[in-house]
């Protein structure tokens, strides 16, 4: 009999999404000892991500089980489903008995929508940070943030090590160690350009430029969310 008790853990998958951020953490979750990976989504057909990758639901928000993790991942299609009725209301009711209530990337606005964030501490990536306290949340710029039983996750990257620390929540560290071994996840980026805090500031202004405009939508619609949440 195994040592380990079987884990059931739920990533949302969703049209528009940013496909690292499932595929990374999913990778770390699936080599966890009787964990049971859930891709959940409205129906079983393919879901597009952002870049075109084509993905399979495994359950449906009718047939998904009563999940011990939840978890959202983020990515452009994150703005309409911030104002999407049946997805809300399947995270919340999931959220209501899940050990862990969790998000990668934009993903926390989602359970910020969602109402799931309200007085906690959350993070996400360094473009629309900011905007989690207009849900509620306090934002807080650090690879992977734990308040209570909200663990999140920064941008896209990050779901590595944000999947790492919820199996040493879940199963362990010495389990943690050895799948970050096993997955030979020893990061040497080949430049020190990955964060605004380490990137050249000229640099991070161009992106910011760059990406004003979608930031801007991300950002009505988090008012609107903010808005829904009020009413």
């Amino acid at each position: 009999m195994s040592d380990f008790p079987d884990i059931s853990i739920g990533m949302l998958l969703f049209p528009g999404l940013t496909s690292l951020d499932l595929t990374g953490p999913y990778e770390v979750f699936a080599c966890a000892p009787g964990a049971k990976v859930h891709l959940i989504w409205k129906s079983l057909d393919p879901v597009i991500s952002d870049r075109g990758l084509a993905m399979l639901p495994t359950q449906t928000f009718d047939s998904c089980p009563q999940l011990d993790v939840i978890c959202i991942p983020g990515g452009p299609g994150q703005i309409v489903l911030m104002d999407d009725d049946s997805t809300l209301a399947f995270i919340r009711q999931q959220s209501q008995q899940a050990r862990l209530v969790t998000s990668v990337c934009t993903g926390s606005l989602i359970l910020g929508a969602a109402g799931l964030l309200q007085g906690y501490k959350a993070t996400s990536h360094w473009s629309s940070i900011d905007q989690l306290a207009l849900l509620g949340a306090e934002p807080v710029s650090e690879r992977v943030v734990r308040d209570g039983n909200r663990i999140t996750g920064a941008g896209v990257t990050s779901g590595i090590d944000f999947a790492l620390y919820v199996v040493a929540e879940l199963y362990g560290v010495e389990t943690a160690k050895n799948i970050q071994l096993g997955l030979e996840y020893d990061p040497e980026p080949p430049f020190t350009t990955g964060s605004p805090h380490s990137a050249p500031q000229e640099q991070v202004r161009m992106m910011r430029e760059r990406l004003a405009p979608f930031i801007e939508k991300r950002r009505l619609a988090t008012l609107k969310a903010a808005g829904r949440l009020k009413g």
